[in-house]
This record gives C-alpha cells, sequence and structure tokens, in this order.
C-alpha cells in the first residue's frame, strides 16, 4: 500500500492557518495565485520591467489586509480587486514620470512575417482598447476573460451587484469590438 493522497487544503484553511501564525501557509497562497496575478496585472498594462514589483505590492498588501478578508468573494478574486488597486495607484505615478525605453523589443525571427506582423497589429489594438476601458469594465473584463471568472465572483470581489458585472463586460466587449474594428 502507498501512502495516502494528501488533501489539498482550499484557500480558506490557509488563510486561517497564516492568521494563526503559520508563515508556510502565506507561501502556499503566493506559490497557488502568483501566475493568475500577474497575467491580470500584465493585461492591465502594467510594463514587465514593474510586473514583479507590483505583484510583491500586491500580494503585501493583500496579506495586510487579510483579516478584514470575510471570504464573500474567492481568494484569487479579492486578490485580483487589489491588484486593480494597486495598479490604479501606479498608474497615478507613471503619468507624472517619464520612461525611456533603452532597448529595443524583439521580435521572433522564426515563421511568416506577415502572419506575425498582423498577429502584432492585433495584439496591440487590443491591449491598447483594453488600457482605454473604464477601470471597472477593464477590470471586470480581465477576471471574466482572462481569469475565467463568474460575474458572481467578480461581483464580490469588485464590491458590485452580479448584475453591474455583466453590464460591465459587455460594455467592454462592445468597446474592443469597435476599437478593434
Amino acid at each position: 500500500m502507498g501512502a495516502p493522497a494528501l488533501a489539498v487544503p482550499a484557500d480558506g484553511d490557509l488563510i486561517a492557518r497564516y492568521l494563526g501564525g503559520e508563515e508556510e501557509a502565506a507561501t502556499e497562497l503566493v506559490r497557488r495565485h502568483t501566475a493568475a496575478l500577474a497575467r491580470y496585472l500584465a493585461a492591465q498594462g502594467v510594463p514587465d520591467g514593474e510586473l514583479e514589483d507590483l505583484t510583491q505590492e500586491t500580494f503585501f498588501k493583500a496579506f495586510r489586509a487579510l483579516g478584514s478578508y470575510r471570504g464573500g468573494a474567492a481568494f484569487r478574486t479579492w486578490l485580483l480587486a487589489i491588484g486593480g488597486n494597486v495598479v490604479k495607484d501606479r498608474r497615478r505615478r507613471w503619468k507624472r514620470e517619464r520612461v525611456l525605453a533603452l532597448t529595443p523589443d524583439l521580435e521572433d525571427p522564426s515563421g511568416d512575417p506577415a502572419q506575425h506582423a498582423e498577429a502584432r497589429w492585433a495584439a496591440d489594438r487590443l491591449e491598447e482598447g483594453i488600457a482605454h476601458l473604464a477601470r471597472l469594465q477593464r477590470e471586470v473584463f480581465l477576471m471574466r476573460a482572462q481569469q475565467g471568472l463568474e460575474y458572481g465572483e467578480i461581483a464580490a470581489g469588485l464590491g458590485i451587484s452580479e448584475g453591474a458585472a455583466r453590464v460591465h463586460y459587455h460594455h467592454a466587449v462592445k468597446r474592443l469590438k469597435a476599437w478593434i474594428g
């Protein structure tokens, strides 16, 4: 007989263990949610050079506020909402700073250049369109389209109604279709 399979603790259990002083529980929460948070922040327009810092800042703020987490939304949804606020705060700073890129973007030399150009154009247009969405539309769109969250989870995480989440998503999709044209 092999060893029994260990049950994977739920996020809520890990949160309770962390609040009880178990640091390893925080490590597991970070491990579970880092990739999704980084994808979400990148889609919000965070430059690659800032992505790690903002991911860490989001986790830092989340763990400082963990005592106020009530479980009305999934931990990931709550974390993404905090990440959206961190990006909003950082955007204010970016507006005051001017950054000059010192290295050009290098494209993958393999494949069909026309196909790469068309794909790059579409990706750039989508990224621009997402950046031009209103904050709630952008956050709802990314939580739904990128993270695959249900409207109820999104609503709970952002403190809005489920109907409002649906409306924001609908308007975001409509605006993005018009933007990409």
